[in-house]
């Protein structure tokens, strides 16, 4: 299906993805050629099935887990999680390379889950993750897998009342999970002691690194003690992981099983747009077709994205936005509302294309072109996750 007329210059199929693309975490000033964003599908190439070394039922877990592990059927692990919950569970430290979606929630989790169980220490895991929904998520993971076993976490995120949030560390939770911004904030308030932890988890390192969060890591950890264990996960090693490996990591057990993220199997396509309203009606025409089933919208600026939810909404579109504006409640509504089918279209900012595991996306839409190219791999990478079929349309200007 052909959305625009095309350059004659059009490169290659499977081109564009591979074009060298620099930008040293700065934002450019010019815009990206939009032959980038062209790339027909190329069918996932043959998959080498894994073979998994272990059931669920192989590691010392104790009997409670494994009662709430069948409960919500799960059997076979993960790659990540086959290769790394024996070593965690050993006590060692654990630098796992993986892709979102691959179960590293699990991977860490469940052997931190085992510990504490034995212990019941208080205060005595911290978990940092880069972006608000991604705490939530893994929270929400902690809750489900301790069903039955009185542990406690506390989530600290920024967006959210931090009064109630120091009342439920005032408490003694087991597991804090929380954002770097904000765990930061409560130990300079002289409400968080980190003295206690045992274990110390960090999710999407390299996410976390890129966001500039790489001093509070390390302002963080130096209110750890030396001895502990320390679980690091991340999608890409780059110098700042490998800085924190060597800082905070003894000896490590490294496991990867990273998979390509070329994004070769997503059917990526220009649309050319002229004006706004021009822009809108071709939006509205492109998810009235049946097959956009569950979409996401890419906006540049928070007040861009909520004026163009509230618009798809008005038009009989409901929508669904988060952006930096959004209090944690509300975009935890909205993210709910999205996952469970309430409504179909959820517009975000850049904030929402790491993180989050978000199944059966049909289509991602760029209503507004990225600035950097790392930013258009991440958001088209919320579609055709776990071998399924995605498609990415991203809006530019007509030719001149």
């Amino acid at each position: 299906m052909h959305y625009s007329s095309r350059s004659t210059s059009r490169p290659r199929s499977g081109a564009a993805h591979k074009r060298p693309f620099r930008s040293n975490n700065k934002r450019s000033q010019k815009a990206l050629d939009s032959r980038l964003f062209i790339n027909a599908a190329t069918a996932p190439a043959e998959q080498i099935v894994y073979e998994s070394k272990h059931q669920f039922s192989d590691f010392a877990l104790n009997n409670q887990i494994q009662s709430t592990l069948a409960h919500i059927g799960l059997t076979t692990p993960t790659p990540i999680q086959d290769q790394t919950i024996a070593a965690a569970l050993e006590g060692r430290d654990v630098l796992g390379l993986a892709n979102t979606g691959t179960g590293k929630t699990a991977a860490f989790l469940l052997p931190t889950i085992e510990k504490i169980s034995k212990t019941r220490d208080l205060n005595s895991v911290l978990i940092l993750a880069p972006t608000r929904e991604l705490a939530q998520q893994i929270d929400e993971e902690f809750r489900r897998f301790t069903a039955g076993q009185r542990l406690f976490s506390t989530l600290v995120v920024g967006g959210a009342n931090i009064q109630r949030q120091i009342k439920q560390i005032q408490r003694g939770p087991n597991v804090i999970i929380g954002t770097p911004g904000r765990i930061r904030d409560l130990i300079n308030r002289r409400v968080l002691r980190l003295q206690n932890v045992s274990t110390f988890i960090l999710d999407e390192a390299d996410r976390m690194c890129d966001m500039g969060f790489v001093r509070d890591i390390r302002e963080i950890g130096s209110e750890m003690p030396s001895e502990k264990q320390t679980l690091c996960f991340s999608a890409t090693m780059t110098r700042d992981v490998q800085t924190i490996v060597e800082e905070f990591m003894n000896d490590p057990v490294r496991v990867s099983v990273v998979q390509s993220s070329s994004n070769e199997h997503i059917e990526q396509d220009i649309i050319h747009a002229g004006d706004k309203i021009d822009k809108l009606d071709k939006l509205i025409e492109l998810l009235t077709k049946d097959d956009f089933e569950k979409v996401i919208v890419f906006g540049e600026t928070k007040f861009g994205v909520q004026r163009l939810a509230d618009a798809l909404s008005k038009d009989g579109l409901p929508a669904v936005a988060i952006h930096g504006n959004k209090s944690q409640a509300q975009r935890e509504r909205a993210l709910k509302s999205f996952k469970t089918g309430a409504v179909s279209i959820l517009v975000a900012t850049d904030v929402a294309a790491r993180g989050l595991d978000i199944p059966n996306v049909s289509h991602v839409i760029n209503f507004d072109p990225p600035q950097v190219y790392e930013d258009y791999v991440h958001r088209i990478g919320r579609t055709g996750r776990a071998g399924k079929a995605g498609k990415a349309l991203t809006f530019v200007p007509h030719p001149r």
